[in-house]
């Protein structure tokens, strides 16, 4: 017997979504330009220069719908590097409007290669290698906040 039929994944996905933000973690959820939701990351917020500068470094692992949000003052040229950053991850870049400007996908551990997008962008949401493809994270996407109002400390 057929209950919800094919309105149940996104039935689902609301459900999720209005759970996770009752218990005040902050999170990022991503969203196409139709405004679905493409996926929901628990955060921790790097938005001071010190949080920036370590990062996901010496990390053994890192939860599937985990991550972190680096958060700048104003949008700028951003590059990033793997230093000493045990676990492949990607980068996922955002306007100040939170629009998606570009995605760094597989970003090899350990590796001193610059990283960067074409543009400006304020935040860069770090997690699992692989997330954006599994999730279909495009250019253009939408990141929303939940329980945060990031701003750079410094």
């Amino acid at each position: 017997m057929k209950i919800m039929g094919a309105r149940a994944p996104a039935i689902g996905w609301l459900l999720l979504i209005a759970l996770a933000a009752c218990d005040g973690t902050p999170q990022v959820r991503i969203e196409g330009p139709n405004g679905v939701s493409k996926a929901v990351v628990k955060v921790e917020i790097a938005d001071t220069q010190p949080a920036r500068e370590v990062g996901l470094m010496y990390r053994q692992h890192l939860a599937d719908n985990a991550g972190m949000l680096f958060v700048f003052k104003q949008p700028q040229h951003l590059t990033f590097w793997m230093k000493n950053t045990e676990i492949p991850l990607d980068m996922i870049f955002a306007a100040a409007d939170r629009t998606v400007t570009g995605i760094v996908a597989n970003a090899e551990p350990f590796s001193e290669r610059q990283l960067s997008v074409d543009g400006d962008s304020q935040y860069v949401l770090e997690v699992n290698a692989g997330f954006a493809q599994r999730h279909r994270i495009e250019q253009g996407d939408q990141l929303q906040f939940v329980a945060i109002s990031p701003s750079a400390k410094d």
